[in-house]
């Protein structure tokens, strides 16, 4: 590999995203996780997840997502997000808005925990539950939105798009809005876990680039902090956009998204299994090392992978020879379950690289 140590000087940690449990209490069509209520097995102690956010905080001030499954079924959660801020890691959660009671909420805000994110695949009542795989989930989302509202906490809306709910975005983003979001970041299957089993209703190149478009001309009609993950392409789509338009890209013009990357796994970003496995993402499940044997710091700053993935040279086929590898990158995982290289170029591109 041709990685060296300067692409892993400019890996600053940013996001770590921690599956502190897999139990759930739905049963999610897309779910990566293959989630359902457990109990599983190794999931770290309390003492071990203090010990690993020492660790992660030691590497960096980073955004920790408590995540599952629902980390809400968790008895020791609020514990575990109250360490976490204490040792200065700005801490978030993703739940899936259910168990969020007027006192949980509480919990939360008292924890530090300063956003969460709710996820709704579908408009309505229906095409959400449908989603969801169970009834009364949207109700219970909705519910727990205005609980955590009441709670003073900021939330955003998280959407999976797939076939069933594509004509159902600019619905979701309105509804979004009318919630009092502060944001809606959309997310592009990624054929994992029970998403395997409903690949056929993954959108295709066309229109992942025309939703992908739509979703840039939204930015300036829109009060939300609009943020595409899983859809990298997004990041060439705004410099190509902009530079139709005569626009330079920069913080002041385009905010984060300047400044970010479309794939991160591995750069600025990685998961944390429920047993304590780093990978690059959720979705691409390579093991990077196991922090119940591995200091996490040594994961991040050793690994093979990461350090193959700070290497954008390293990038195979058409993403190897694309102008837009360092902004874009292609999903990884998307490469890896499509062709077992994650390094591979991505599936789900149109675009065509111009020569050089």
């Amino acid at each position: 590999m041709k990685h060296g140590h300067a692409e892993n000087k400019g890996s600053s940690l940013r996001l770590v995203a921690w599956e502190i449990t897999r139990n759930c209490n739905l049963s999610c069509v897309h779910c990566r996780a293959s989630a359902t209520n457990g109990p599983y097995e190794g999931e770290l102690e309390t003492a071990a997840c203090f010990h690993l956010l020492d660790q992660i905080a030691e590497v960096g001030s980073a955004i920790v997502i408590l995540t599952g499954g629902e980390p809400l079924l968790r008895s020791d959660i609020f514990e575990v997000a109250a360490y976490g801020t204490s040792k200065g890691l700005k801490m978030v959660m993703a739940p899936n808005g259910t168990l969020i009671t007027p006192e949980n909420a509480g919990k939360m805000a008292a924890s530090g925990i300063k956003r969460i994110s709710i996820s709704l695949d579908g408009a309505t009542r229906e095409k959400h539950d449908l989603f969801r795989g169970v009834s009364g989930a949207y109700d219970g989302a909705l519910q727990g939105i205005a609980n955590a509202k009441a709670a003073g906490i900021e939330f955003q809306i998280n959407t999976t798009i797939t076939q069933t709910n594509l004509d159902e975005i600019p619905k979701i983003q309105d509804l979004a809005i009318a919630l009092g979001a502060v944001a809606h970041h959309i997310f592009l299957l990624v054929p994992t876990g029970r998403g395997k089993y409903i690949a056929d209703k993954a959108i295709d190149a066309e229109e992942y680039e025309a939703t992908l478009n739509w979703f840039y001309d939204q930015r300036e009609k829109t009060p939300l902090q609009l943020k595409a993950t899983c859809a990298p392409h997004y990041y060439r789509i705004l410099r190509q956009r902009a530079k139709k338009d005569g626009r330079t890209v920069s913080f002041q013009t385009h905010g984060l998204d300047a400044v970010t990357r479309g794939c991160l796994g591995g750069t600025g970003f990685c998961f944390i299994s429920h047993t304590g496995i780093v990978q690059p993402c959720g979705f691409l499940q390579l093991n990077c090392g196991d922090i119940t044997q591995t200091s996490f710091a040594t994961i991040w700053n050793t690994s093979e992978i990461f350090l193959s993935l700070r290497n954008y040279d390293n990038l195979k086929g058409k993403c190897g020879k694309c102008e837009y590898r360092k902004v874009c990158g292609g999903c990884r995982a998307r490469a890896f379950e499509a062709t077992g290289d994650y390094l591979a170029e991505e599936p789900l591109c149109l675009y065509q690289p111009q020569p050089s």
